[in-house]
């Protein structure tokens, strides 16, 4: 389009500067196009078939385009009118560049008060409760994978295990912790006690690995009993195949009772051991080789271990309590309660496990007249009268013919608190106990429950279990 002197006249007396927006392809060529910017002087060599827009640069008024030629087939088409300028822009500079907003992902898609009310009251429902045990590990030494329906996504979880001789009442006593009461039925316990039947065959109760957890995220496992004598006669009587590692029954049994050991003092922050009397020397000897043959924690890298220096810095030990179940008045006797402290300090001396410190039968008001430093060496020891007991004591005994009726009304002499408040006083001191690191990671529940997995099967397929059955072989 060739511009000629009227138009340029009518062009100054309206005083509106042309504004080329495309340029023919030679020049296109040689330079990047650049965004619109003010009119030049009119170039004089005239161009093929330019697109001219005119905007008008008096305030107030809308922009005005006039094409002078329409768009060749093959090009791209004109951009839309630049908007006016504000009004306090000057002439000749850039206009303002728009502001955008970016909105929220899902702002627009669905407002809050369309979420279905029953979706949204099952996400605020409280995890399922468990009404009995169930099986971690079975009477085959099996792992088990049904407790991880029960597990959540969170990291504020304690883990309790539990190891002891044959009837002892391992299965009473994290029935009591977990979730009964000393007046329930026994039968109703979610870990089931041992029967009067059982107990008159000598047999046990528990087989395997038992699993429960509260609704405070607390886990409880409990155990078969170790070195059991109705285990190893089950394995001869009825001619069980041992597996061929293990050529005697006594061996396999041992080995079963130390894999289980070694895999609480790997999984557990807290594990109590239960005995019925004081006190059997084998059962200290079985503890210090489960620690000897227990698995080493997993370091993040080996420069980390190497840097240490030694790997007692980083390897995990848990809290160890020493249940004295079914103890007698006379255990309740200060002079008797110092030297059980004694003996266990000096049997556990060379053990890296926390057998000390973490819990206090002292501090708990259960012998409020002793002061707190009357123990020299206190280890996590606490003491467990007989559940039977209770009911027996409240019998008032009969007034004889010589003695004062207001005797007879007095309940007898037990020489230590009621059963319910030692049971109490337990469960405080053991959910109020540090919850160490178990790996270099912080494990969630189901994140523990894969943990123990792999802990369980690197257990069974220890070279140090190994070595250990051939020296007993």
């Amino acid at each position: 389009m060739k511009r000629d002197g009227s138009e340029e006249t009518s062009t100054a007396v309206m005083q509106k500067t042309p504004i080329i927006l495309s340029k023919p392809p030679a020049e296109r060529s040689k330079q990047p196009p650049t965004p619109t910017a003010p009119a030049a002087p009119p170039a004089p060599a005239p161009l093929e078939k330019p697109i001219v827009l005119m905007k008008p640069r008096e305030e107030g008024k809308g922009p005005a385009a006039t094409a002078s030629a329409s768009t060749p087939e093959g090009t791209a088409p004109p951009p839309p009118a630049a908007p006016a300028p504000p009004k306090g822009e000057k002439e000749g500079q850039r206009p303002t560049q728009p502001v955008y907003q970016i909105q929220n992902r899902g702002m627009g898609t669905a407002a809050p008060a369309a979420m279905d009310p029953v979706v949204g009251q099952a996400k605020l429902l409280p995890p399922e409760r468990m009404k009995h045990s169930i099986k971690l590990v079975d009477d085959q030494m099996n792992w088990c994978d049904s407790a991880i329906e029960y597990l959540l996504d969170q990291t504020d979880v304690l883990v309790v295990g539990v190891l002891g001789l044959q009837g002892t009442g391992k299965s009473m006593v994290m029935s009591l912790l977990s979730a009964n009461t000393p007046e329930e039925d026994q039968r109703a316990y979610v870990f089931r006690a041992q029967s009067a039947e059982m107990k008159e065959r000598g047999g046990n109760q528990t087989s395997g690995i038992d699993f429960f957890i509260t609704q405070e995220r607390i886990v409880f496992l409990d155990t078969q009993p170790i070195l059991s004598p109705s285990i190893l006669d089950h394995l001869i009587n009825n001619d069980r195949k041992l597996p061929p590692e293990y050529s005697l029954p006594h061996t396999y049994v041992e080995m079963q009772s130390l894999q289980i050991a070694a895999f609480l003092f790997t999984v557990c922050h807290v594990v109590i051991v239960v005995q019925d009397w004081f006190t059997d020397l084998s059962l200290y000897r079985f503890l210090q080789t489960a620690e000897m043959v227990k698995p080493s924690t997993p370091s993040p890298s080996h420069e980390s271990s190497s840097s240490s220096g030694s790997d007692e810095g980083t390897e995990y030990y848990p809290h160890l309590v020493f249940l004295q179940n079914k103890a007698r008045r006379e255990d309740f006797c200060p002079r008797k309660l110092r030297q059980m402290h004694l003996v266990i300090d000096q049997l556990m001396a060379h053990s890296h496990l926390r057998y000390k410190g973490t819990l206090s039968m002292l501090q708990c008001n259960v012998f409020p007249g002793l002061p707190p430093d009357f123990l020299d060496c206190e280890v996590n020891l606490f003491l467990m009268p007989f559940m039977d007991s209770e009911a027996e004591s409240e019998t008032p005994p009969r007034a004889g013919p010589s003695s004062s009726p207001l005797f007879s009304l007095l309940p007898g002499y037990r020489g230590h608190p009621s059963f319910q408040s030692l049971v109490s006083k337990l469960r405080s001191q053991v959910m109020s106990m540090a919850r160490p690191q178990l790996s270099h990671t912080i494990l969630t529940e189901k994140n523990w429950f894969h943990y123990a997995a792999r802990i369980w099967d690197g257990v069974k397929k220890s070279s140090a279990l190994a070595e250990y059955s051939r020296l007993l072989a």
